[in-house]
């Protein structure tokens, strides 16, 4: 059998991964309902003309929108560059553990002596 040079995510990952998408998520939706309470909110609390309080709450919707995809885009592509740096650096070690040279220790609750 050939190896393709693809590896199966372990459960660890496929986890990690999961988290890291519901707080870019949960992340980019508090800031967009930050960003539009700030624009459309003096729309909502004042009495202002029709034509003001309709482009308040548009312009609202659009902040709130780009700042969403912005804000999830970039924590999971940062998430990407850092799980891509650690994939390599367990490769290049030849362990998974990571407890080469200065990594994370073989076990749970320990410590490397030299911490």
């Amino acid at each position: 059998m050939e190896h393709t040079g693809t590896t199966r995510r372990t459960q660890a990952e496929r986890d990690a991964i999961t988290v890291e998408i519901g707080y870019a998520l949960c992340s980019a939706a508090f800031l967009g309902a930050l960003a539009f309470g700030v624009v459309a909110g003096p729309a909502l609390l004042f009495e202002l003309p029709h034509a003001v309080r309709r482009t308040l709450v548009v312009s609202g919707v659009c902040v709130a929108s780009v700042l969403f995809v912005v804000r999830a885009v970039s924590v999971l592509v940062r998430f990407g560059h850092e799980a891509g740096a650690g994939s390599r650096s367990r490769s290049e070690s030849g362990s998974e553990s990571g407890s080469g040279s200065g990594g994370q220790p073989s076990q749970p609750g320990r410590t490397n002596p030299d911490s």
